[in-house]
């Protein structure tokens, strides 16, 4: 088998390059994301989303009292792409925002399991739950419970299972 030309090695070079990157920003798309945004008091009904591939959660709330107040979200996918992860939660650990209501619902996975917090783990501190009772679950949302709910949120955490393609 003979030897290739430089000629035939540039075209193959051109032909592979825009395939690699391509592949590499996929690749590069499936990588966890956090993201920061501002939970802003006024009574408004505010969103915020973020997608990886073909996943997707929004966070939606109305909150009053205080001053904006910086959370994260995390998305992530698993290597064997079987769950997507949706991660919502103040850094600083407990919110001094009274939320009058909130869900967050994930797209293209249907949800495993799901805990909301009403303080995260900072500074020592631990996790705190809300009662079982507090907020409810469904097959992609994970929201207040109206007249049981008591306006403390800090922290939610969803693992959705993702859409299996049978062979």
């Amino acid at each position: 088998m003979a030897a290739p030309s430089g000629r035939s090695d540039r075209w193959l070079w051109a032909a592979l390059l825009p395939a690699a990157l391509l592949c590499l920003a996929a690749r590069a798309a499936e990588e966890p994301s956090t993201a920061d945004f501002d939970v802003r008091p006024g009574g408004g009904v505010h969103s915020f989303s973020r997608s990886l591939g073909d996943y997707t959660c929004a966070f939606t709330y109305s909150a009053q009292g205080g001053t904006n107040e910086q959370w994260q979200m995390n998305v992530g996918v698993s290597e064997d792409n079987l769950l997507f992860s949706c991660s919502i939660w103040r850094p600083q650990g407990k919110s001094y925002l009274f939320f009058t209501q909130f869900k967050a619902e994930v797209k293209g996975a249907k949800i495993e399991h799901a805990m909301a917090y009403s303080q995260a783990a900072a500074g020592g501190q631990s996790d705190v739950p809300l009662k079982q009772e507090e907020f409810e679950i469904t097959e992609t949302t994970v929201s207040h419970r109206e007249g049981k709910f008591r306006f403390e949120l800090s922290k939610l955490m969803i693992v959705a299972k993702t859409p299996r393609d049978e062979l």
